[in-house]
């Protein structure tokens, strides 16, 4: 079993729910992101997303997407986050999960990618702009070493649903609305209704739900549809208007709610 499987199951069977982090790999302190994210960790987080930063990240919203310009302009690649990613683990044993597009993977060298990416210790990937039917393609079959993580719609049939929680391992990341990542106002009954749905579909893994996830509220209001929750804009936002340690504020509220 998965090391992200196990901790999920961990945590689950205290009563709580995960709650992943998303970081923009470098966003906002450049080089001395490895003590930040230590910190991230310390403050409640269950596992960490570490992003990859690229020009044109498709399924991300304006706030992800101008921290990623930001740190490309700083120099940060992805050799940096691997690096990153090895330091962090040396100090941690929390699952890190490798979130990127496919294009600057494809350039690093998808084999070499999966392969340094293990060295360096992270447990899983997500490619979200990889398509199902592509999927043996770009990985191969060979190196099955890493959880790899993918997403489920609104939009996603029961069938495909199904194939997609064939496919994954370590979680299903279920996307809660249509369109990119950013900052809601809660979610509605559709969206509730789709989430049920979904839960219900995914037999072989768990699920976590991420985009649109911003407060302790809206933590509560999913948290009966779901093994875990991804926090992502609204760490990235938050880390630019109050900072250090009123992200870790945030995140400390959030781990509270999934305790219930």
């Amino acid at each position: 079993m998965s090391k992200i499987r196990n901790k999920i199951e961990e945590v689950n069977s205290r009563n709580e729910k995960v709650l992943s982090v998303f970081l923009t790999a470098g966003f906002p302190v450049g080089f001395d992101f490895v003590e930040l994210a230590l910190r991230v960790l310390d403050s409640g987080a269950d596992m960490l997303e570490i992003g990859i930063p690229f020009s044109d990240p498709l399924a991300d919203g304006a706030v992800i997407q101008k921290s990623s310009q930001e740190v490309l302009e700083k120099g940060i690649n992805l050799s940096s986050v691997l690096h990153f990613t090895e330091e962090i683990r040396k100090r941690s044993d929390k699952p890190i999960i490798l979130m990127g597009y496919a294009n600057p993977i494809f350039h690093y060298g998808v084999d070499a990618f999966l392969k340094d990416a293990e060295i360096a210790g992270a447990d899983g990937v997500i490619i979200p702009d990889v398509p199902l039917d592509e999927y043996d393609d770009f990985f191969g079959v060979e190196n099955d070493s890493l959880d790899r993580i993918l997403l489920t719609t609104p939009r996603t049939s029961g069938t495909r649903i199904a194939e997609i929680d064939g496919k994954s391992s370590g979680f299903v990341y279920c996307v809660s609305v249509s369109g990119t990542t950013g900052v809601r106002n809660g979610f509605t009954s559709e969206d509730l209704i789709s989430l049920e749905r979904t839960r219900k579909m995914i037999q072989r893994n768990k699920m976590l739900i991420g985009f649109g996830i911003s407060t302790p509220g809206d933590v509560k209001q999913i948290s009966p549809y779901c093994d875990g929750v991804i926090v992502g804009s609204a760490v990235i936002r938050t880390l630019g208007r109050e900072g250090i340690e009123g992200t870790l504020q945030l995140i400390r509220k959030l781990k509270e709610a999934c305790r219930g």
